[in-house]
């Protein structure tokens, strides 16, 4: 039977917040909860696939109103497990069409997960979504990465991004598509584990082209949540658009 969680089930939603991992540890949540916490400015603020409440805990320790959106049950189970978990007000449905009621100072979506909508229109459902939850100069954010294809010679679909005694990960592209996925072997034991995501990337232009179907613009645009300039070499980007009145 197919699983209810797609690709973020019992197994993933158990092992998401390892302390390990750097997208766990305060330097990497600090930053992120400053500037929404900023952005919301005392409105309320709306998290896009909120997952194991990462963000959105922290964000509501500083006095803001969080709400999320969560296609995996899985993961809000792991939300619900910690302090103050319960307090959160979560919806059940894809970022892409569920709607909640309210107006939204800022709506989020972090950590490449725009990716996760593995079509051109459901990503742009997504932006149009958004901006349905914002007032007039209400802003949506996005953390996303920069396609690495500048690291594919011809002929090659695969670049690593890990390679360890412990973990292997790499990804793949189709870059007729724009499909791409990841993949990870685990070794654990004398048995290796492997799983792959679906996905599709995205460029920053095509982006602030959905922003503008949605009727946002650009406003602004970093490497990173603590406001490093933006370049061409720059691997990741955090993008604000802000909603036109």
């Amino acid at each position: 039977m197919e699983n209810p969680d797609g690709y973020f089930g019992a197994d993933v939603a158990a092992t998401y917040d390892e302390p390990s991992d750097a997208m766990n540890q305060s330097p990497a949540i600090e930053p992120v909860v400053d500037m929404l916490a900023q952005l919301a400015g005392g409105g309320q603020a709306l998290e896009f696939a909120i997952g194991t409440g990462r963000i959105a805990l922290p964000l509501a320790r500083r006095g803001v109103d969080v709400q999320g959106i969560e296609l995996s049950g899985a993961m809000v189970q792991q939300l619900r497990g910690k302090p103050e978990g319960e307090a959160i007000l979560v919806t059940m449905g894809d970022m892409a069409s569920t709607r909640v009621e309210g107006t939204f100072r800022v709506v989020y979506l972090v950590f490449n997960t725009i990716y996760n909508l593995t079509s051109q229109d459901a990503q742009v459902d997504c932006f149009r979504n958004a901006a349905a939850h914002l007032g007039p100069g209400g802003t949506f954010v996005i953390e996303v990465g920069v396609p690495d294809l500048r690291r594919l010679p011809p002929g090659q679909d695969a670049v690593p991004f890990t390679v360890s005694a412990e973990r292997l990960g790499f990804d793949t592209y189709d870059v007729a598509t724009q499909a791409m996925s990841s993949h990870h072997v685990t070794f654990d034991g004398e048995t290796p584990t492997y799983h792959s995501l679906p996905f599709r990337y995205v460029w920053p232009s095509e982006l602030d082209l959905m922003a503008r179907l949605a009727g946002m613009r650009l406003k602004h645009r970093w490497e990173s949540w603590d406001r490093a300039p933006f370049t061409s070499d720059s691997r990741q980007h955090v993008s604000i658009w802000e909603k036109v009145a």
